[in-house]
């Protein structure tokens, strides 16, 4: 009888340490649990654009008949469009399948393994997780009691192991603004600056001049949540010309489909319609914000972007993140612990606001 060698890891010690993606509840399932229609879910949890894509977009897609042919490896034209689009030149721009591959493709090329990667918490969640895939090693600065960023700890934080310092700006799920004062301290560090303005649109403010002025400035953009292309995954990034020669050499070919970039393209062909999208949320936001403070459950925290984060004044936060599950209402909830008092909720078209609002109420005389 052969006898089988001894069984051996053929996984990285690196990735066996790792937490697995623990994937929320789809509206679909949601809908098949409650035995509800599925345009009957609220979705306010992913920070999408409720208005969906540019109708010419829909049009462009149903006309193209060359999805055979592999899209320019390039995308020149594309990266010409976001170009003009961010005020920058073309041979700094670097497309991608969504910003969160570029911030792959930034770690891969500038992050030594034992690296350093500066971050402020709370934020996005993917930064972390991606940091210690490419076995870098995060320093968790705590923002302030009002999420501010905490700039002197964060200086006090930057060594020569640091590689990277990463900002969402907006702040998701906080909602709130760095300064160009804040960031210009930290470019002056000398460290790599990633800021990510996934939510730039909804805000209008942007550090983007300022990439013309220090060569450690990366700002990362997303077409998922204004354009409402969150299916397609859209990203694109403004980085100094000898990172991005650099970036050029990791990148996959073809990176991004050829549906995305014509996505993109004639987004920014309608860019007025989309900015009216934007107003709409805008103002909608403005609304849920006053519906909230009517009620003694959820406390609103001043946002800048698409979406709230409030603070449950009343119950488990958890517990009233399923009930409105439960309702076919969908919003965020968190483990960290430092969020688990908090609810996010991303801004929805008005009848989203008021299906959302009568929940709570409901909710609210059952706790």
């Amino acid at each position: 009888m052969t006898v089988p060698p001894a069984q051996r890891s053929h996984i990285r010690p690196g990735i066996r340490s790792l937490s697995p993606y623990e994937p929320i509840e789809s509206p679909q399932d949601l809908a098949k649990r409650l035995g509800m229609p599925l345009d009957h879910i609220v979705k306010l949890d992913a920070n999408e654009n409720p208005y969906g894509c540019s109708l010419r977009v829909q049009e462009a897609l149903a006309e193209f008949d060359r999805y055979n042919v592999y899209p320019d490896a390039q995308a020149r034209r594309t990266r010409e469009r976001v170009a003009t689009y961010a005020g920058v030149s073309a041979d700094n721009i670097i497309l991608s399948n969504g910003s969160d591959e570029l911030l792959d493709m930034i770690l891969l090329t500038t992050l030594e393994v034992g690296g350093e990667v500066i971050v402020p918490e709370p934020t996005y969640g993917l930064y972390r997780a991606r940091v210690e895939l490419f076995g870098g090693h995060i320093v968790q600065v705590p923002r302030t009691e009002s999420f501010d960023l905490d700039i002197d700890a964060i200086l006090a934080a930057v060594s020569d192991r640091t590689s990277l310092i990463v900002i969402a700006n907006p702040n998701n799920p906080t909602g709130n603004l760095a300064t160009t004062q804040q960031i210009v301290r930290l470019l002056h560090t000398g460290a790599l600056v990633v800021v990510d303005e996934a939510y730039f649109e909804f805000c209008g403010k942007t550090i983007m001049p300022l990439t013309g002025e220090f060569d450690n400035l990366i700002v990362l953009r997303t077409f998922s949540t204004w354009a409402g292309l969150a299916g397609l995954r859209f990203g694109y990034g403004v980085l100094p010309r000898h990172i991005s020669e650099q970036i050029w050499k990791v990148r996959l070919q073809h990176n991004v489909n050829i549906a995305a970039l014509i996505a993109a393209e004639v987004s920014l062909d309608d860019v007025d319609y989309l900015y009216t999208t934007i107003e709409r949320i805008r103002a909608e936001r403005g609304r849920l914000i006053r519906q909230l403070r009517r009620q003694d459950l959820l406390a609103p925290c001043p946002s800048q972007a698409n979406f709230l984060l409030c603070r449950v004044t009343r119950g488990d936060a958890h517990d009233i993140h399923l009930r409105l599950a439960d309702r076919g209402v969908m919003i965020r909830s968190y483990r960290d612990p430092v969020l688990s008092g908090y609810l996010r909720i991303s801004v929805g078209r008005p009848d989203d606001t008021t299906r959302l609002i009568t929940a709570l109420q409901n909710i609210s005389t059952r706790i």
